[in-house]
C-alpha cells in the first residue's frame, strides 16, 4: 500500500493478442517469474516480475469485441497500454488530478477491494494512467486467482533481466513535470539527457525525453537491464509491439 498522500509506481502494462505468445520471449530470454493473474472487465492479466521486482503487466481481450483492449488492439496493434500507480485514498488522488486539469474517465470505486480511475491519453502525454486503490484484506473470497492460470513456461533464463521503467517522449519538461512530478508525485532528476522521475519503495522510473517538435507524445519503449549474455533486439517487439531500450542497472 502506498504510504499517505503517495503515489507508487506499481507496474506497466502491454496489451497483446493472446498471452500464451509472450513467455518465449519474457522468461526464456529476460528470465521473467509469473507475478499474479486475473479477471478484469473484458480482458485478463498476467503479471511477470524481474529482478529487483520490477513489474510488467500483459492484457489479453477477452469477451464481447467492443472491450478497450480488443479496441486498443484493432486501432494501433499490440504495444504499451497503461501504467497503474497505486495510491493509499484514490479520492484524494483524484482530486489532485482534476486540479491539475485532468478529466478522469473510468472511475469505479464501489469494489472496497479495488478502487480505480483512469487519466486519458489525449490529456496524459499519449499513455493511459490508472490510478488504483489497492485493499487486498477485502477481496471477495469468491474470486479465486487460481483459475486464471499462467500459460505453459518455457526453461526460464538462468538470469533475470532487470526492468528499468518505461520511457515516453514531451514536447516541454514543464509538461512532464506537471504530469509525472505536481501530479503523480514523482521526484524528479537529470541523468543521461532524460527527465527522470522515481517514486520511494517503488523499483521502476519513467524517463522523459524532451522533444519539442515530437509528432506526437507517447511511449518510447520499456527499460531494461540485460543479461550481457542475452541482448535486446534493436527492432519493437513483434509480439509485444514495445521497443526495448538497454540502460544500465545503476540508471
Amino acid at each position: 500500500m502506498a504510504a499517505a498522500h503517495s503515489a507508487v509506481l506499481d507496474h506497466v502494462a502491454i496489451a497483446v493478442e493472446k498471452v500464451a505468445s509472450t513467455p518465449e520471449f519474457l522468461v526464456g530470454r529476460l528470465g521473467a517469474r509469473p507475478a499474479g493473474a486475473g479477471p478484469g472487465p473484458g480482458y485478463g492479466f498476467w503479471q511477470w516480475s524481474f529482478e529487483g521486482d520490477g513489474k510488467l503487466e500483459i492484457l489479453e481481450p477477452s469477451g464481447p469485441p467492443d472491450g478497450f483492449v480488443h479496441r486498443f488492439l484493432e486501432r494501433l496493434g499490440p504495444g504499451i497500454h497503461h501504467v497503474t500507480f497505486k495510491v493509499a485514498a484514490i479520492e484524494e488522488a483524484m482530486a489532485r488530478a482534476e486540479t491539475a486539469g485532468y478529466a478522469l474517465t473510468g472511475t469505479n470505486l464501489q469494489e472496497p477491494s479495488w478502487k480505480e480511475s483512469f487519466l486519458h491519453p489525449k490529456q496524459a502525454q499519449g499513455v493511459v494512467i490508472q490510478l488504483a486503490e489497492s485493499n487486498p484484506e477485502l477481496q471477495p473470497a469468491e474470486w479465486d486467482e487460481s483459475h486464471w492460470s499462467f500459460p505453459e513456461l518455457p526453461e526460464p533464463a538462468p538470469q533475470a533481466a532487470r526492468m528499468i521503467g518505461l520511457r515516453l517522449v514531451s514536447r516541454s519538461a514543464e509538461r512532464a513535470r506537471h504530469q509525472w512530478g505536481d501530479t503523480l508525485l514523482g521526484v524528479e532528476s537529470r541523468e543521461d539527457g532524460l527527465l527522470v522521475f522515481r517514486w520511494p519503495d517503488s523499483p521502476l522510473r519513467i524517463a522523459v525525453q524532451v522533444d519539442s517538435d515530437a509528432a506526437a507524445e507517447g511511449p518510447i519503449g520499456l527499460e531494461f537491464a540485460p543479461r550481457p549474455s542475452a541482448p535486446l533486439p534493436a527492432a519493437p517487439h513483434p509480439v509485444l509491439g514495445a521497443r526495448l531500450l538497454t540502460v544500465s542497472a545503476s540508471d
